[in-house]
């Protein structure tokens, strides 16, 4: 399991009558804040602040194709190459982290390989790399390696 120490937030908060909305400062756009989104959004300030993972290489909520079906990746961080190199699934705090969330990711990963592999609710994460064409559990997440 990985441990995250996530920074003190500093999200743009409003509320439209009785629902709060987060800025996103990567989309440049205003979200509904559903559980789901808090974890995503502090996530993202993890990788970003504590990291060091440049905000021009992560993407996120894209569209991917699985067969004919459209669905969306949470976060995706490119290398430097601009190669897929780490994809994460997020969950709610409330949504255990089992095998049905891990395969989630697997199939998303058919269509968007990447060599590390990460599902968090925002209490809990977990993380893979490929290696040999085997997923082997991590503790950390590497630090951004601007070489």
């Amino acid at each position: 399991m990985l441990i995250i120490h996530y920074p003190e937030p500093s999200f743009r908060i409003k509320k439209q009558g009785d629902k709060d909305f987060v800025f996103d400062a990567i989309r440049k756009k205003w979200l509904l804040l559903t559980p789901e989104e808090w974890v995503r959004q502090n996530f993202i300030q993890y990788l970003v602040q504590v990291k060091k993972y440049p905000v021009a290489l992560v993407a996120l909520e894209k569209m991917i194709l699985l067969g004919e079906l459209k669905k969306r990746f949470d976060i995706l961080v490119y290398d430097q190459q601009h190669r897929p190199w780490m994809m994460i699934e997020c969950k709610s705090p409330s949504v255990s982290l089992d095998d049905t969330v891990l395969h989630q990711l697997l199939r998303y990963h058919i269509s968007v390989p990447a060599g590390l592999l990460v599902i968090t609710n925002g209490e809990y994460s977990y993380a893979w790399e490929k290696k040999e064409g085997q997923l082997q559990m991590i503790n950390a997440l590497p630090e951004w390696n601007s070489e």
